[in-house]
């Protein structure tokens, strides 16, 4: 069965935008490089970096995001940036006429949209945009690992890796600390309630 990951970048105050979406320098790493991330040359990153995000994109089968996500990218025009198919959690369908090619479902459902993308993804990765849509299958115990590609920035402000989650969770030890340049890569494995006993 597929691992579901929860997945940004994040500033060292936990944001992963500012309130009015604005990234500002969060996304500065993936253009300070030498090393390409994909053939069009567009990303480069130092080549640790490189060394870690490739092959975690390349596992992506399936993405799970919120419509504000998909609004704000005009999801990708059907390209998404890893994985073959995109789960997006709306109560609004898919705009008429908007490539209808694409592999893009839309559910009303954070649990039915972790179900579908797991079908979707077969083995592979399914990747949850972290914030409002993540932090709600967070709660829901749906998230097996929490990927985080922290920036150095504080933003005081701004919208939450986490969403509103607003309990206390525990997660494992990282199993996954790699240091690029102006980014630390960091993933762990979260801890089910059962574990805490």
């Amino acid at each position: 069965m597929s691992t579901v990951v929860m997945h940004n970048v994040v500033s060292v105050d936990g944001f992963i935008a500012d309130a009015n979406d604005q990234v500002g320098p969060l996304f500065d790493w993936y253009f300070n490089g030498d090393t390409p991330l994909a053939d069009d040359g567009g990303m480069k990153v130092s080549r640790i970096s490189a060394e870690y995000v490739r092959p975690m994109w390349a596992s992506i089968g399936s993405m799970v995001i919120g419509r504000h996500l998909f609004d704000l990218t005009n999801g990708w025009e059907g390209s998404p940036p890893a994985g073959e198919h995109v789960v997006v959690v709306s109560h609004r369908p898919k705009p008429e006429g908007w490539h209808p090619e694409a592999s893009y479902l839309f559910v009303d459902d954070v649990a039915q949209a972790i179900v579908k993308a797991r079908e979707l993804a077969g083995e592979r990765i399914v990747a949850v945009a972290a914030g409002d849509v993540g932090g709600q299958a967070f709660a829901l115990g749906l998230v097996d690992e929490v990927a985080m590609d922290v920036a150095p920035v504080v933003f005081g402000s701004g919208k939450r890796y986490f969403g509103s989650a607003d309990a206390q969770y525990l997660l494992e030890d990282p199993h996954t600390v790699i240091q690029g340049d102006r980014v630390l890569h960091l993933r762990f494995r979260v801890r089910r309630r059962t574990d805490e006993s």
